[in-house]
């Protein structure tokens, strides 16, 4: 299967759809920073990127040649500053917003299926409209904006058409959209990281889909801190140093033992932690870090003070974010159990946006740490891209036992 990534930044999504089987046609990023990332990975050999078609530019000036309609997936993280809850909230009047771009691109590549990833704050209530606007044009990608309208105007154009049902008929072009809120930290990844996935399928496929069902979940967590210990036995964590039960889960933890499970749901892993994500990594500042641990060297300058406190160890990190002047909430620095704070170095915050040890980051540490603020974790785009795959593959075997049915006939 074939793919084409637009806004790949460092390259997480587009890793995680490579690992879901896809192939790609064209990595289209325009951050030089990034791009030297994906180069460098290039030149080392790094399996997952070597054969990345990069084509470093402005998706809204990429020309498309050599990529044939009706591609696999078209998949995309694009730029969330318009949305994000650091950000200026211009939306549909920043000029960063490039969701009018990707849309055009999704008309005329015209993919089976495609992927897009943002950040949670578009789904707040001073964006409902616009993020509505952005959901229907995906539905109804042929249904252009005039000249002479604004944004408003299509979108009430677009809402009839949907109501109307005219263009879910086979013959237009129309994608059966699912928009979910997902938090990363209940699929695995070390991080509370929530986002917002808009997954489309071209209406003619008739492929039928629902987001992943979660893997991980914070009571699970609880119940082996406070109830089995097993976590602490895990990490080998001695009962003079483990922490007393929080006040506000002691009438939690007796429901949460006896919880029952589904009997069609298996039973669910507990959320990682940054303790488990980093329990193998040196510390930086007492160790010399061969070629394995690139890009693991101490920052200094971090502090603690109020409105700005950093990922405590024993809980999923919180969101690792790309700040144009630092983090306001010190979200990039890890809280040791001694009270003490210090700075993500960028292969631990690599470990949290789950990235392999051997893929490197080019850049200063302020440059290498936007590029993974701006992210989407590996294990993460792996687990959604893997679910399309598996509707695509589904639907080629059918289409293919019915094609062998009629040429028996």
């Amino acid at each position: 299967m074939q793919a084409v990534e637009l806004f790949a930044g460092a390259g997480g999504l587009a890793m995680g759809v490579g690992l879901a089987g896809f192939a790609p046609l064209a990595v289209i990023e325009w951050d030089k920073w990034a791009c030297d990332t994906i180069r460098e990975n290039k030149q080392r050999g790094f399996p997952l990127v070597q054969q990345w078609p990069l084509i470093p530019g402005d998706v809204r000036k990429w020309d498309m040649v050599g990529i044939p309609e009706g591609i696999d997936l078209v998949a995309g993280g694009p730029p969330c500053q318009p949305f994000s809850m650091g950000g200026k909230h211009r939306a549909h009047d920043d000029e960063r917003d490039m969701f009018p771009a990707t849309v055009e691109i999704v008309r005329r590549l015209k993919p089976r299926a495609f992927i897009v990833e943002n950040v949670k704050g578009l789904t707040r209530s001073a964006f409902y409209d616009y993020f509505q606007y952005i959901q229907l044009q995906f539905e109804f990608p042929e249904v252009v904006k005039r000249p002479a309208e604004d944004w408003r105007d299509h979108l009430e154009r677009l809402q009839v058409e949907k109501t109307s049902g005219r263009l879910h008929d086979g013959r237009h072009l129309a994608y059966n959209l699912v928009t979910t809120l997902v938090n990363a930290a209940d699929y695995g990844v070390p991080q509370r990281r929530e986002r917002v996935f808009m997954v489309g399928f071209r209406d003619d496929l008739g492929i039928e889909w629902s987001f992943p069902r979660e893997t991980h979940s914070y009571p699970d967590l609880l119940v082996e801190q406070y109830v089995t210990g097993d976590y602490w036995e895990e990490h080998k964590v001695a009962r003079k140093h483990r922490p007393s039960v929080p006040d506000t889960i002691k009438d939690r933890l007796p429901r949460l033992a006896q919880r029952e499970l589904t009997v069609d749901a298996p039973p669910p892993k507990r959320w990682r932690t940054v303790r488990d994500a980093l329990s193998d990594v040196p510390d930086p500042q007492s160790c010399k870090t061969g070629d394995f641990f690139r890009n693991h060297r101490f920052q200094s300058g971090a502090r603690s003070y109020h409105g700005h406190t950093g990922s405590p160890l024993d809980l999923p990190a919180k969101t690792l974010k790309a700040g144009d002047h630092g983090v306001p909430g010190g979200e990039n620095m890890m809280v040791k159990p001694s009270g003490e704070v210090r700075y993500f170095t960028v292969r631990e915050s690599a470990r949290l946006q789950t990235f392999p040890d051997g893929y490197v980051f080019h850049g200063s540490w302020s440059e290498t740490m936007r590029q993974l603020g701006n992210a989407v974790p590996v294990m993460l785009a792996q687990v959604v891209a893997s679910s399309v795959a598996a509707k695509l593959i589904e639907c080629d075997t059918v289409q293919l036992i019915s094609k062998m049915r009629r040429q028996r006939q």
